[in-house]
């Protein structure tokens, strides 16, 4: 399967940090035993070591590129324990929450539920195929979680599609606006907003409610806690699948589920 997915800038911030530590690791272990601490270095000594360190990193690139791949590796397998003890704990939450918006059959016996942002372009890409699985399978459930990753301009539209529930036009502002080309940008949402009858003046009253600030919040504590580091990400059943994927791949995963 592909994995095109748009990345949160948080988890690459995560990435660095942990091989910088690794890098910090490593050069406090090929100090003498008998080496000072950190604290008891002078100013003068400190930018000693840093050129030495800068320098030979310059050199020996490969050395950053490993402690990067470490990081990243040891990340994935703290992070793969993590997600599978939240799939099995937060399952409500993730397939059931009743604030959560949904399109398919409601009583459906296969949920399938997508992290998604407005402005990734790899969602847009899926949509066509969740759009073909709703009419194709009666019995398949979509939840949407809205996860805007990429900036104010996917938060805005996100509050706005969770506002516009309370006009009952969700499905149909989602759907444009995954289906606009280019990018989204304030201006934008609005216009969406008033092409498919939407009240903009009441939207924009009811994006300032706490309860949407509070989906969103809930939304990104639950893709951290699985793992879902960017959009598209998926769950269903006891699969977490990252990155945008074909309709013939959803079909199977759908199957799968349907079978356990």
């Amino acid at each position: 399967m592909p994995f095109d997915f748009c990345r949160s800038p948080n988890s690459l911030r995560r990435v660095w940090r942990c091989a910088a530590a690794l890098i910090a690791g490593a050069v406090v272990a090929l100090l003498p035993l008998r080496a000072p601490l950190a604290a008891d270095f002078t100013p003068d000594q400190r930018k000693v070591i840093e050129a030495i360190i800068r320098d030979y990193l310059t050199k020996n690139p490969d050395v950053l590129i490993d402690a990067l791949q470490a990081a990243e590796d040891k990340m994935k397998g703290e992070a793969k324990d993590k997600a599978a003890q939240a799939l099995s704990t937060r399952r409500r939450e993730i397939f059931d929450d009743p604030d959560t918006p949904f399109a398919g059959n409601p009583n459906g016996d296969v949920s399938l539920v997508e992290f998604f942002d407005y402005r990734c372009p790899y969602c847009k890409q899926v949509e066509p195929s969740l759009e073909a699985l709703i009419g194709e399978d009666r019995q398949l459930r979509i939840v949407y979680k809205e996860f805007p990753v990429l900036g104010p301009e996917s938060v805005t539209a996100s509050k706005a599609a969770l506002a516009a529930r309370k006009q009952g036009k969700y499905d149909a502002f989602h759907r444009a606006l995954m289906a606009l080309k280019g990018q989204i940008n304030d201006t934008a949402v609005f216009k969406i907003a008033e092409s498919v009858g939407l009240d903009v003046d009441r939207l924009k009253r009811d994006m300032s409610a706490p309860e949407i600030g509070r989906a969103l919040k809930a939304n990104s504590e639950l893709a951290d806690a699985l793992d879902i580091r960017g959009t598209p990400g998926f769950v269903i059943g006891n699969e977490i699948v990252p990155g945008a994927i074909d309709l013939a791949s959803l079909k199977q995963l759908i199957a799968t589920a349907r079978k356990k």
